[in-house]
């Protein structure tokens, strides 16, 4: 690997026209003051950071449910999934992974399968580590059925200052496990919904890295 690699990343497609924008920006603030241009500088490249898409190695092993999002781990509790997807009401096991400014929000498939239902509900833009942000932010959830029918939900939360939650793919689309489904701008929170008997393998305050951190094994 070259020394470049490791501070430069690829960027998502999503992010050109925010840093085209920022960087607009900081030349406006030169033109009034050389400090204020170079805080436009550091706003600029970390617009750039917010965007970035680095590649990931996503463990092959039959049966694992992968991190969807880079962060840490804020909730692990009983939850019913969300009821726009019309899904029985019984509690599962919800894993809530937080994502800060300076998390990579590019979200990755936690298992393979068919996306069965996509549900967007708008709300409001509570702090993204909150409990009832589950319950009350805008969020978009999605219905993976897997190859042994089992089905597993994951949902995207927009947060404080996330306003933007964006989905590449669509109901009938099939995802391999680590694939690119979405992102979040600005701060944020993916649940994930195990399915009934599973285990989490992770702990609150643990930091996950998206389609590489194993959260649970649905193998016996």
């Amino acid at each position: 690997m070259r020394m470049t690699d490791t501070f430069i990343k690829p960027m998502h497609p999503e992010g050109r026209k925010f840093v085209a924008i920022f960087a607009a920006i900081t030349l406006v603030l030169f033109a009034m003051e050389d400090v204020l241009g170079w805080i436009g500088v550091g706003l600029t490249v970390w617009c750039y950071y917010f965007f970035r898409d680095p590649e990931r190695v996503t463990p092959d092993r039959p049966g694992l449910v992968i991190s969807p999002a880079d962060g840490i781990v804020s909730l692990i509790e009983p939850a019913v999934p969300p009821r726009e997807l019309g899904l029985p009401e019984v509690p599962l096991t919800r894993v809530s992974v937080f994502m800060s400014v300076f998390n990579c929000h590019v979200n990755r498939a936690p298992v393979a399968g068919k996306i069965e239902k996509i549900a967007y509900r708008p709300g409001k833009f509570l702090n993204a580590s909150l409990d009832k942000a589950s319950e009350d932010n805008e969020r978009n959830s999605l219905v993976i059925r897997m190859e042994d029918d089992r089905i597993l939900t994951v949902t995207q939360i927009a947060g404080l200052v996330a306003r933007r939650i964006v989905s590449f793919t669509q109901e009938g689309a099939v995802l391999d496990r680590g694939e690119r489904f979405g992102l979040i701008r600005f701060g944020s929170r993916l649940d994930i919904y195990l399915p009934e008997g599973v285990e989490p393998l992770v702990m609150i305050g643990q930091t996950m890295v998206a389609g590489e951190t194993v959260i649970a094994d649905l193998n016996p």
